[in-house]
C-alpha cells in the first residue's frame, strides 16, 4: 500500500506522531438506490492510496467477474462485500471503511439506498459529523433522496454535501447541475438544511472527487476530498456540562470501587461535584482512573473510571453530571420516532428503550402525527408502519436522566427493542420532558395493600383467564367466582363483553385497541388488587405482550394465568353467538383465530382443557390449585 505521506520512507517515528494527532471525521454517504454511493466511496479508498496491492489484484480479478463496468474496475465492489449486495448490485448493510491523507483522518459509513433498509441508514448516520448526499444527475430529487435528508436533519448533522453524480451522463450540464440545486435548497430550507454544499462530480471516473475536474469549468467550488479535509469536527462537546453514563461499576475488591463509563460532554477533573442521577445525590470526584494511571483531568470521547470521596448509590445506567448544570430527570417525553419493523408500533404495547446504559420499559401512546417526507405535511396516524416518521409521547417505568436530543446525542438519543423478539424496532430523539411528568407524584397512603387483604383473610391477587372466544373463560370465571363468593372470599369478575359497555366502549378491534384495551383493564384489576380483592379477568387477551404487561404491573405471585385451552376447530362448533360464523364469511373482521392471530401463553401457572374436562371440573381445578397456593405462602 503505497500512502500519500512521504514520512513513511523518511522517517516512520514522525509520521506516526504526525498520524496520531490528526483531527478524526465521521462521515456518511447517503441518497437513493444506485446513485452512486457505494462506488464514490470505493474512489475514495483508492484515490488516498489506501488499498493494499493484493486487495487491488483481488479487485481486478472481481471487477472482471462480477462488476458492474464491463470489467473494468468496479470501486463500488471495496464496499459491498456481502454476496448478496455483490448479487444485486446494491447496498444492504451499513459498511465502515478508514482512510487518512496527509491532513486527516475519516471513518465513512456507506448506507443502504432502498427504503426497506431505512433502520440501516440511521444507524450510520447516529455518529457521524458531516452527511454525503447523492443525486443521479439523471434522476434529481427523489423520495428516498427526501427521506434521508428530512433524518441526516433531524439526527443533527450540520455539515452538508449534496454530490451530484453521475454528471458525465448527461454531458456535464450546468443547466441540470443548477436545477438539482435549486429544487434540493427549497426543500432543504424547509427541514433545517440551511447551508450545504453542491459539488458535481463522476465517482466513477475520479471527476471532482481529489482535484477539480475540467470537465465542469463552471463550477468554482472545492472537490470532495478537500471539502472533506476543511470541514469543521464538532469540538464544543467540551464546552458543554459534564455527562457520564456509567457502563460498569468497577470493584475489582474491597478497597477500591470505581465507575466506568465514557464521557458523553464536558470536562472532569479531581475535587468537582458530581450528582448522581436520576437519585440526586452527590459527591466529590476523588480520582479519575485510566489503565496507564491517574489523570489531572479528562475530557469528551474519554473512557474513565472515576471514584468519589463519598459512599454513595450509583449503578449501571445511572450518569454522573455537574451538579451545578445537571440533567433533567423525568418518566414522560415527546419524541420523533423512526419505525424499523415489519409489525407496525402498536400504541400501548410496552417496548424496551435504551438510552446510553440504561434500560426501562416503555409505552408509546397514539402518534400525534406522522411526516410524509415529500411535502413535509403532518399527517394523522393511529400507528407507524415500517420506515414511517412520527411524532408521539412515551411513558416510562422508571425515570431517565437525559438531555433534549438537540443539546446531547447521547443522553436524548434512545432505541425501541421488541420485548419477545428482541428486534430493534425503532430509534428515537427525546424533545422535551412533558410537564405532567413533573408534577404527577405518587400519593402514599398509611393502609396498604397488605392492610386490605389481611382485613379480608385472603391473598389479593389476579386470575387472567386467557383463551379463544368460546373456549369457555366467562362461564369458568363465573364459577371460580361462585365457589370463592360461597367461601367468604371478595372478589370482582371483570369480563371482556361486560367492560365494552362502559369503562372501553371506545375502543373496537384494531391490533391497537386491543392492545389499549387490555392495559385500561390491567391498570384497573391493579388498583382492585391494591384493594385487596381476588379479581377475575376473562378476556381473550390474544398478545403475550400484553399479557406479560399485566403480570409486570402485579407483585411477586399476584399474577395467575389460566389458560382456556380449547381448539379452534372445538371453538368454532360451539360459536354460541355466531361469531366465527360472521368471521368467515368476512363480516367480522379482526377476529381472534381467523384474521388475527392468538399467542397461547408459553407457561401458564393453570391449564385447563376444556375438551377433557367440563366448565365444572375446570372451575374446580382452579380453586384447588388457588387453595394450595395460599397454603403454601401460609406456610412460607
Amino acid at each position: 500500500m503505497a500512502h500519500q505521506s512521504a514520512l513513511i520512507a523518511e522517517d516512520i517515528g514522525a509520521y506516526l506522531h504526525q498520524h496520531e494527532h490528526k483531527s478524526l471525521l465521521r462521515f456518511l454517504t447517503c441518497g437513493s438506490v444506485d446513485d452512486g454511493k457505494s462506488t464514490l466511496i470505493g474512489r475514495l479508498l483508492y484515490d488516498s492510496k489506501m488499498i493494499f496491492e493484493d486487495q487491488l489484484a483481488a479487485l481486478e480479478a472481481d471487477s472482471k467477474k462480477v462488476g458492474t463496468q464491463g470489467g473494468d474496475i468496479d470501486f463500488a465492489l471495496l464496499v459491498d462485500g456481502l454476496a448478496a449486495e455483490r448479487e444485486q448490485g446494491i447496498t444492504i448493510d451499513v459498511a465502515y471503511r478508514f482512510f487518512s491523507t496527509d491532513r486527516r483522518k475519516f471513518i465513512v459509513a456507506d448506507t443502504p439506498g432502498h427504503e426497506q433498509y431505512t433502520r440501516n441508514m440511521v444507524t450510520g448516520a447516529s455518529t457521524a459529523d458531516a452527511a454525503v448526499i447523492l443525486i443521479d444527475a439523471r434522476k434529481g430529487v427523489l423520495t428516498q433522496t427526501r427521506r434521508h435528508s428530512y433524518l441526516v436533519s433531524l439526527l443533527g448533522i450540520r455539515h452538508v454535501v449534496l454530490a451530484i453524480n453521475k454528471m458525465d451522463l448527461v454531458d456535464w450540464s450546468q443547466e441540470i447541475f443548477d436545477a438539482i440545486v435549486g429544487e434540493y435548497r427549497d426543500f432543504a430550507a424547509q427541514i433545517g438544511i440551511n447551508d450545504f454544499t453542491a459539488i458535481p462530480m463522476s465517482a466513477l471516473k475520479g471527476d471532482n472527487i481529489t482535484e477539480v475536474s475540467a470537465k465542469a469549468p463552471w463550477y468554482s467550488g472545492p472537490p470532495l476530498m478537500r471539502w472533506l479535509e476543511d470541514a469543521p469536527v464538532e469540538d464544543d462537546l467540551q464546552a458543554r456540562p459534564f455527562r457520564m453514563p456509567v457502563q460498569w461499576v468497577n470493584r475489582p475488591d474491597l478497597d477500591f470501587r470505581g465507575f466506568s463509563g465514557l464521557i458523553a460532554s464536558g470536562v472532569v477533573r479531581p475535587g468537582d461535584k458530581l450528582k448522581a442521577l436520576p437519585s440526586g445525590r452527590e459527591s466529590t470526584v476523588d480520582r479519575i482512573v485510566t489503565f496507564r494511571g491517574d489523570l489531572p483531568e479528562a475530557v469528551a470521547g474519554q473512557s474513565v473510571t472515576i471514584t468519589l470521596k463519598d459512599e454513595i448509590d450509583v449503578s449501571r445506567g445511572d450518569v454522573l453530571a455537574a451538579s451545578a448544570r445537571p440533567p433533567e430527570v423525568a418518566d414522560q417525553f415527546e419524541a420523533t420516532l423512526v419505525w424499523f419493523d415489519d409489525e407496525p408500533l402498536l400504541p400501548g404495547r410496552p417496548y424496551l428503550m435504551k438510552l446510553g446504559a440504561r434500560t426501562v420499559t416503555a409505552q408509546v401512546h397514539e402518534p400525534k402525527y406522522k411526516v410524509n417526507v415529500n411535502t413535509l405535511e403532518h399527517l394523522a396516524a393511529k400507528r407507524l408502519e415500517l420506515n414511517e416518521i412520527g411524532v408521539c409521547n412515551l411513558a416510562l417505568s422508571a425515570p431517565i436522566a437525559f438531555d433534549p436530543y438537540a443539546e446531547n446525542k447521547d443522553l436524548g438519543g434512545f432505541i425501541l427493542v421488541d420485548r419477545l423478539s428482541n428486534r430493534t424496532v425503532g430509534a428515537g430523539m427525546l424533545h422535551f420532558a412533558l410537564r405532567r411528568s413533573h408534577n404527577i407524584h405518587w400519593q402514599a397512603t398509611d393502609v396498604g395493600k397488605a392492610s386490605r387483604s389481611a382485613a379480608k383473610g385472603q391473598k389479593a391477587r389476579v386470575v387472567w383467564f386467557t383463551g379463544l372466544s368460546g373456549a369457555g373463560k366467562s362461564t369458568i370465571a363465573n364459577l371460580v367466582e361462585k365457589r370463592l363468593h360461597a367461601e367468604g372470599r371478595h372478589t370482582y369478575l371483570l369480563d371482556g363483553d361486560n367492560v365494552r359497555h362502559g369503562l372501553n366502549k371506545d375502543l373496537g378491534f384494531t391490533e391497537e385497541d386491543r392492545v389499549e384495551n387490555i392495559r385500561r383493564v390491567a391498570e384497573v384489576s391493579k388498583l382492585m388488587v391494591d384493594a385487596g380483592l381476588i379479581v377475575l379477568v376473562s378476556f381473550i387477551s390474544p398478545f403475550r405482550a400484553e399479557r406479560r404487561m399485566a403480570r409486570e404491573l402485579m407483585g411477586e405471585g399476584e399474577f395467575v394465568e389460566v389458560f382456556v385451552d380449547t381448539p379452534l376447530a372445538e371453538a368454532e362448533k360451539r360459536d354460541v353467538k355466531g361469531l366465527y360464523a360472521k368471521a368467515r364469511a368476512g363480516q367480522l373482521k379482526n377476529f381472534t383465530g381467523i384474521d388475527s392471530p392468538y399467542e397461547a401463553p408459553e407457561d401458564p401457572e393453570i391449564r385447563v382443557n376444556t375438551v377433557s374436562l367440563t366448565a365444572e371440573q375446570a372451575a374446580e381445578q382452579i380453586v384447588e390449585w388457588l387453595h394450595a397456593d395460599q397454603a403454601r405462602d401460609a406456610a412460607g
